[in-house]
């Protein structure tokens, strides 16, 4: 699989899928692409959890997932536990194929149509949480 380049941005090839991180005033953004399989999982799902990072909310864009199959499905589940463990929200942009995977299951993802859309749903969260900062502060 070849892999463009881009500037400042390069993808990380794993076994028949492509992952790419951009971190952003909002959130981290990590876009995978291809097939989430049996044999890349593990690896993708390591390289995921490290990238949650404290404070910033984080958007996994699979979009552009082809496969899911039910094993890779534990990426979102470690993914939701990291987020829950580092107390930050999550968005999940979902292909058709994901989402029929989904469909499958009885729990529900923070599922998003789209990454503009989940940086908005953040900074509507970072717009609510300033509005509490006048109220917290001591008055003595």
């Amino acid at each position: 699989m070849t892999i463009a380049f881009r500037y400042g941005n390069p993808a990380v090839e794993c076994d028949g899928a492509e992952l790419r991180a951009q971190c952003r005033h909002l959130a981290m953004v990590v876009t995978v692409s291809g097939a989430i399989d049996d044999d890349n999982f593990d690896r993708l799902t390591q390289k995921v959890r490290r990238l949650v990072l404290a404070e910033k909310p984080f958007a996994l864009d699979l979009s552009d997932v082809t496969y899911l199959s039910a094993r890779g499905v534990s990426l979102l589940y470690a993914l939701d536990d990291e987020c829950d463990i580092a107390g930050v929200e999550w968005a999940l942009i979902a292909s058709p194929e994901v989402l029929d995977v989904l469909r499958l299951l009885d729990d529900a993802f923070p599922i998003t149509v789209s990454v503009p859309e989940a940086l908005h749903h953040f900074a509507e969260g970072t717009l609510a949480r300033r509005r509490l900062l006048p109220l917290l502060h001591k008055t003595a």
